[in-house]
């Protein structure tokens, strides 16, 4: 065949003969061929059943292939004729039927609700909102703050969230929290400081976030000197050297709150501070602030409260706490006091009331160790209630700290009769 159509000649078009030869075109087939012709040819080729089937090719090396059966549950379709398997098959499990529950080693551990005889008065989710000041936006406080790190050996994780009297009546959460990392490397020092605001006072949240910033600042602009003393164990100087910086920090909060015109016994707040060196060769941990709370170690499985006594501080007040000395620098004795109260003055102010006393405790951790240090919110709860410490016993005596996430939900484990917002640091040794 050429291009114009001709009569082949030559070798060139033999490929087509090769390929159809002489045969002739058959024409049309004799068979009737409309629609329904068609339809009925197909309907029949469907549904007709073969009488023999084909035996599978036998390859010795091939693999055994099972017949699959047609899924359960679904229409048959006119015409499916493959067979079911012919081994045993397992009966289907019934619909209504549920899956068995998992065993205790693979259940994980779940905080529960609460602990104690009953459950507490208030919902365990945050009800109501603070209110806003739309000119003072940066005056709101979050629901829960969460923060954790890892330096050297130690694992923190720390957490402050709003107790159920305030989330159910829209008050602001009155603890601050604050963590910090000063310097670099292993010369580094981490302060968690936390502060709780005067009850009943509407500034105070402001005074605890106040309370954090300025002893965070202090601490900040020592910290070479404060991680030097931590490493060297040089404890009476750690402890004299934070008394002057809570002293001076508290300090200048109650000249922040007569420059806005506020009662400074209104605006105060309790805080609370841990020191943490970076260096792994260094377990030192100090802890140091004024006013209650709670510092706890858990050590071989067992709680031990190891909060300083009052009775047991020494050293200059802060802020002018403490007592007369019991004679002059003469060696006079001073008249005794037999508890008499003195009538007030009406040519001098009334005196005073004495302010929190400083604490201070410097310990040295060991690898499993666990350290706590909370506010009252936490505290007193983790004392009142044996449940609580049972619980935070078994889940922190696990290998490992626990992720944000779990440490936030055994913090939040709620007590009947115990309300108030709750601020916690713990530290994990390895």
């Amino acid at each position: 065949m050429n291009q114009q159509g001709g009569k082949p000649t030559g070798h060139e078009d033999d490929w087509w003969g090769q390929l159809y030869g002489d045969a002739e075109d058959a024409g049309p087939s004799a068979a009737p061929d409309s629609l329904d012709d068609r339809y009925a040819s197909a309907a029949g080729a469907v549904n007709r059943r073969p009488d023999t089937v084909p035996a599978p090719r036998s390859d010795p090396d091939a693999p055994e292939r099972e017949v699959p059966a047609f899924p359960a549950g679904l229409p048959r379709p006119p015409g499916f004729t493959v067979e079911p398997a012919t081994g045993p098959a397992e009966a289907p499990a019934p619909a209504d039927e549920e899956p068995p529950p998992p065993s205790a080693e693979d259940r994980p551990a779940r905080a529960p609700d609460y602990v104690g005889a009953g459950p507490p008065t208030y919902d365990p989710e945050p009800t109501a909102l603070p209110p806003a000041d739309p000119d003072d936006l940066g005056d709101l406080v979050a629901d829960t703050v969460l923060d954790g790190a890892r330096y050297g050996t130690a694992t923190l994780r720390a957490v402050s969230l709003r107790g159920d009297s305030a989330r159910y009546r829209g008050e602001p959460r009155r603890d601050s929290l604050l963590t910090a990392r000063f310097g670099t490397g292993e010369h580094a020092l981490l302060l968690v400081a936390m502060a709780t605001g005067a009850r009943a006072t509407p500034g105070a949240h402001r005074a605890a976030a106040e309370a954090c910033r300025w002893i965070g600042r202090a601490v900040g602009r020592s910290h070479e000197r404060l991680a030097a003393d931590m490493r060297a164990g040089r404890r009476g100087d750690l402890k004299s050297g934070l008394h002057r910086l809570t002293g001076r920090s508290l300090g200048r909060l109650r000249a922040s709150a007569v420059e806005q015109g506020v009662d400074p016994e209104e605006y105060a707040a309790v805080l609370r501070c841990l020191l943490l060196p970076a260096d792994p060769e260094c377990r030192t941990r100090v802890f140091f602030g004024a006013g209650a709370g709670g510092l706890f170690r858990l050590r071989d499985g067992e709680w031990q409260d190891i909060e300083p006594r009052v009775t047991d501080v020494a050293g200059e007040p802060v802020v002018g706490f403490g007592s007369p000395p019991a004679e002059t620098p003469e060696g006079d004795r001073l008249t005794m006091d037999l508890g008499i109260p003195t009538p007030p003055s009406p040519y001098e102010p009334a005196p005073e009331p004495p302010r929190e006393p400083f604490r201070f405790r410097a310990s040295v951790a060991r690898p499993g160790d666990t350290l706590l240090l909370c506010t009252s919110g936490l505290a007193d709860p983790l004392r009142g209630e044996p449940e609580l410490a049972a619980h935070l016993r078994r889940r922190w005596s696990r290998s490992g700290p626990p992720g944000l996430a779990d440490f936030l939900a055994d913090t939040q484990v709620r007590v009947k009769g115990y309300a108030d917002d709750r601020t916690a640091a713990a530290v994990w040794e390895a």
